[in-house]
């Protein structure tokens, strides 16, 4: 069975106490444990992507436009991965997919699915921020395109600790996936 990492969003802009849409401690807390998953999927030669939001400064046709503040800027510092993702993501950029989106999921508008279709992906492993946004988002895609889903429950965060604890049951309950706690 082909497996993949996705990254989702940890970027400077979701993660640092000053980022323009943070998570805060909650998703600097996650750090050392995405970016070691990150190293061992890249030892065992296993597929690793970042999909990374992507705005446009001052969009007015964007829909989240209206919903959050500006964030993840095109040529910003706010889309760089954090901490010492950052650098794991510097000295192996050959071996990582970065992957622009522009939604909530990961599939939306990318081409994500024939990505990991080319590689006989079939399990995908999900780590970043907001759990109860761009993962389930991205989860919710992956169920319905018939993708095995594994939720690191250690390398997920939300600045809504409420949505993040439904969201890691709707994963588990609703979408069959494994929730590794």
């Amino acid at each position: 069975m082909e497996k993949a990492l996705l990254v989702i969003d940890y970027t400077y802009d979701f993660v640092a106490e000053d980022g323009a849409l943070t998570c805060g401690q909650p998703g600097i807390d996650l750090e050392d444990y995405i970016t070691d998953l990150t190293r061992t999927f890249l030892n065992e030669g296993q597929l690793v992507i970042m999909p990374v939001d992507v705005h446009e400064k001052d969009d007015p046709f964007h829909p989240e436009t209206k919903l959050f503040p500006p964030h993840n800027i095109r040529g910003t510092a706010g889309r760089e991965p954090f901490g010492s993702l950052r650098t794991l993501y510097e000295e192996n950029q050959d071996e990582i997919l970065w992957m622009d989106k522009t939604r909530y999921s990961a599939f939306a508008g990318t081409d994500l699915e024939m990505q990991l279709r080319a590689r006989g992906v079939n399990e995908l492993h999900l780590v970043g921020v907001c759990t109860d946004i761009c993962i389930l988002h991205t989860s919710v895609d992956a169920y319905n395109k018939g993708f095995d889903i594994v939720i690191h429950e250690k390398g997920v965060a939300s600045f809504n600790p409420a949505g993040h604890e439904w969201a890691l049951s709707h994963f588990e309950n609703t979408l069959g996936a494994k929730v590794i706690r």
